[in-house]
C-alpha cells in the first residue's frame, strides 16, 4: 500500500471527520470546517453504502463488489441520506451544489429514496431540478417508494414534477408503474388524483394494471397482497382497460390465473376481462392456471376455475382433459367443478395414468365416482338441466343465476359449487 504524505494525511483525516459530523447532523462542527478553508464543501467523499441510497447505475453495468458497498457523495447527499436536517440546511446557505451525482444521484433522488420529505422541502427552495434524472435514467418521483414518501411526493407534483414521465431505463415504467409493481396505493391515489394515464404503457406494453395484477403474489412467501389487489381495484375504479395486452398477448387475467388468485380474477371479470383472450402462444388463462395449480399451496384453484367457467371460459378440449387430471389430481374439487361443466365426457386410457397412485388411494371416493359417471351413459337429468342453463346463459353465467328466482342451493349447483363427490 503506498504511504501517504502528511499533507495528504491530513486531507484524509479532516474528510473523516467532516463525514462524521454530517452522519451526527454536527451543524456547528460542519461550519468549523468550511470556514477553515481547508475543505471544499461539493468534496466527494467515500461513504458506507450498502443499500445503496447514495449510488445509481446504468443497466448492464458490471459492478465490482467494493463500490455496492460504498459509494461516492458530497456533503449535502450524506446529510440528507442520514436525515440530518439542520446539517442540510448549513450547507445549502453556504452554496453547496444542489444537482450533482458524483454517484448517479443527486441530493433530490436520495432524498426521496430515504422518504425525508423535509430535505426535500429544502432542496426545492434552493434550486433542485424536480424532473432530472439520476444515472439509471429514473427522476426523484421514481424514487417514491413507499408510504412515507407521500409527502415527498406531493412536494414535487407542486414543484411540476411529472406524473407521467417514462424512465429512461429499459423498463420504461413511470411512477405509476413503479408504485403498481411495490404495492403503494397511497402514492397510486395520488398520481391518479393529479392526472397519471390508467393506462399507460412501460417498454413491455404493460399497463399499471397488468404489473399489480402479476406482483400480487409473493411466489417466495407463497403468500397474496392485499396492497397490489387494493391497487387492481383503484385502477379499475378508474375505468382501467382490463383487457389490454402487453408485448406478449397477456392481459392482466393471464397474470391473476398464473398466481391463482381468485380475489383478482373475480375482480377483473366483473370488470369485464376476457376469458378467453389468448397469449401469443395461444393461451387463454384457464391454461395458464391449469399450468401452477400444483404450486399454489396457499390458493384455492376450485374458486379460479368455477369464476372462468362461469364467465365463459373455453373448456378443455376433452380428449386433452387427462392433462387437467395431470395438473390437477392432487386437487378434486377442481377436477370436480371441471368435468360438471360438460354435459358429459368420456374418459381415455390416459386419464388413470395421469393420476398418482397414492394420489388416487387418498382421493379414493372422488375418483371412483368419476369413472362411474364419466362413461358411455348420459349423466343425471339435474346435471343436464344444469348445464342448459349455464349454456343458456353463456357469458352472462354468473350474474344471470344470482337473479334466476331459485334458491340458493340451486343457484350454487349451477355455478359448479363443488360438493365432493360427481353423481
Amino acid at each position: 500500500m503506498e504511504e501517504l504524505s502528511p499533507k495528504q494525511l491530513a486531507v484524509k483525516q479532516l474528510k473523516q471527520q467532516f463525514l462524521e459530523a454530517l452522519q451526527a447532523n454536527n451543524a456547528q462542527e460542519v461550519l468549523q470546517i468550511l470556514h477553515t478553508g481547508k475543505l471544499d464543501i461539493d468534496t466527494v467523499l467515500e461513504v458506507e453504502d450498502p443499500s445503496m441510497v447514495l449510488a445509481s447505475y446504468k443497466q448492464g453495468y458490471w459492478l465490482p463488489g467494493y463500490k455496492l458497498e460504498r459509494s461516492w457523495a458530497m456533503g449535502i447527499h450524506v446529510s440528507v441520506m442520514y436525515n440530518a436536517l439542520e446539517t442540510t440546511l448549513v450547507l445549502l446557505q453556504e452554496g453547496a451544489a444542489v444537482n450533482r451525482m458524483p454517484n448517479g444521484k443527486t441530493p433530490l433522488h436520495v432524498a426521496c429514496t430515504v422518504s425525508n420529505s423535509d430535505c426535500v422541502a429544502l432542496l426545492l427552495a434552493h434550486g433542485a431540478k424536480v424532473n432530472s434524472l439520476s444515472l439509471s435514467g429514473h427522476t426523484p418521483l421514481h424514487h417514491c417508494i413507499s408510504g412515507e414518501s407521500v409527502d415527498c411526493a406531493k412536494q414535487l407534483i407542486l414543484k411540476g414534477a411529472k406524473v407521467n414521465m417514462p424512465s429512461h431505463s429499459n423498463d420504461g415504467e413511470t411512477p405509476l408503474h413503479t408504485v403498481a409493481r411495490l404495492g403503494v396505493p397511497e402514492l397510486l391515489a395520488l398520481y391518479l388524483a393529479h392526472g397519471a394515464t390508467v393506462d399507460v404503457v412501460n417498454s413491455l406494453q404493460e399497463t399499471p394494471l397488468i404489473t399489480a395484477a402479476f406482483w400480487a403474489f409473493d411466489a417466495k412467501e407463497q403468500s397474496f397482497s392485499q396492497n397490489h389487489r387494493f391497487i387492481c381495484r383503484l385502477l379499475l375504479d378508474h375505468q382501467a382497460d382490463p383487457n389490454r395486452q402487453e408485448l406478449d398477448y397477456k392481459t392482466a387475467l393471464h397474470k391473476a390465473a398464473w398466481n391463482c388468485d381468485h380475489v383478482l380474477m373475480q375482480m377483473l371479470l366483473e370488470a369485464g376481462a376476457d376469458t378467453r383472450a389468448m397469449d401469443i402462444n395461444g393461451c387463454a388463462p384457464i391454461q395458464y392456471l391449469l399450468k401452477v395449480t400444483g404450486v399454489r399451496p396457499m390458493a384455492i384453484p376450485e374458486l379460479c376455475y368455477q369464476l372462468l367457467l362461469n364467465y365463459n371460459a373455453a373448456r378443455i378440449y376433452p380428449p386433452q382433459f387427462h392433462k387437467v387430471l395431470q395438473s390437477c389430481h392432487d386437487y378434486p374439487r377442481a377436477v370436480e367443478v371441471m368435468v360438471n361443466s360438460y354435459e358429459r365426457l368420456k374418459p381415455t386410457k390416459k386419464w388413470r395414468t395421469s393420476i398418482p397412485d397414492d394420489c388416487y388411494e387418498r382421493h379414493k371416493d372422488f375418483y371412483d365416482s368419476m369413472f362411474a359417471v364419466c362413461s358411455n351413459t348420459p349423466r343425471s337429468l339435474l346435471h343436464l338441466t344444469r348445464c342448459t342453463i349455464r349454456s343458456s346463459l353463456g357469458g352472462f353465467c354468473q350474474r344471470g343465476v344470482a337473479q334466476l328466482p331459485l334458491p340458493s342451493p340451486m343457484k350454487k349447483y349451477i355455478l359448479l359449487e363443488p360438493e365432493g363427490i360427481l353423481y
